[in-house]
């Protein structure tokens, strides 16, 4: 039986971007929706899971997002491409949903070591304080105060302004995306991320908020052999890779 560091590491070996899927192929029922449960359970910060993802299936609906991701061919032929969409503007819902989680349960006085509080206390307290954006001018200055008061006491966070919340965001939303790849991989298909987009129309399509973010758009389907762009190259480990002193 092969060590699941192995099964691993073949997996990451095998995902590749494919830039070209065999057209009219039918992805079997379960491969997309098994993967998108896999991806749900993505590190994420302060497990705010501050993400949504978008299915496009219908052949009316791929076209139009196909245009959208500028004609690329990977979007045209994909069998699905599903929108990976950071939702800061959801924090309220997170912490509703987290707090009656948590409930009278044992969770309630669990200490949060980072902050010395308890995870009740923590996204009652804390988390608003940090995803709230009303009149971000004047609490940004506030945390700036904050920040120089517990700075002199010890290290301590410094992105913790209004222009670090939708990056927050984004960071783990690209989590989820990338477990989503290995996912399609070990489901025996092939995908493609897309960053190349029009994310004002595709907003616009899938009826986003303002204050989403699109993070990436994934085709999958089953790759063609011209699909790949040649053989994989990256920067050798040793000149990417260094030990702090």
């Amino acid at each position: 039986m092969k060590k699941t560091a192995d099964i691993f590491n073949n997996i990451v070996n095998q995902r590749r971007s494919y830039r070209e899927f065999e057209k009219g192929f039918k992805l079997p029922e379960g491969v997309v929706k098994r993967s998108l449960e896999r991806a749900i359970k993505s590190p994420n910060s302060s497990n705010m899971q501050l993400w949504e993802f978008y299915r496009i299936r219908s052949k009316e609906a791929l076209q139009e997002v196909g245009k959208i991701c500028l004609s690329q061919s990977g979007a045209v032929s994909a069998s699905e491409i599903v929108v990976f969409v950071a939702r800061p503007d959801l924090w309220r819902k997170r912490i509703d949903a987290h707090l009656e989680h948590i409930g009278d349960s044992e969770l309630k006085v669990v200490k949060n070591k980072l902050l010395n509080s308890s995870i009740h206390d923590y996204y009652k307290n804390v988390m608003p304080r940090f995803y709230n954006s009303s009149f971000p001018v004047i609490r940004d200055v506030f945390k700036w105060f904050y920040l120089l008061f517990k700075r002199r006491q010890g290290y301590f966070m410094s992105d913790v302004y209004s222009r670090h919340i939708p990056i927050v965001a984004q960071k783990s939303t690209a989590l989820a995306a990338q477990t989503f790849m290995l996912s399609i991989t070990a489901e025996g298909y092939e995908s493609l991320p897309m960053e190349g987009l029009d994310a004002k129309r595709l907003k616009k399509f899938l009826g986003l908020p303002k204050k989403s973010e699109i993070n990436m758009a994934i085709a999958v389907g089953k790759g063609v052999p011209e699909g790949l762009r040649g053989e994989r190259f990256r920067i050798p480990y040793e000149k990417v890779v260094f030990e702090a002193r």
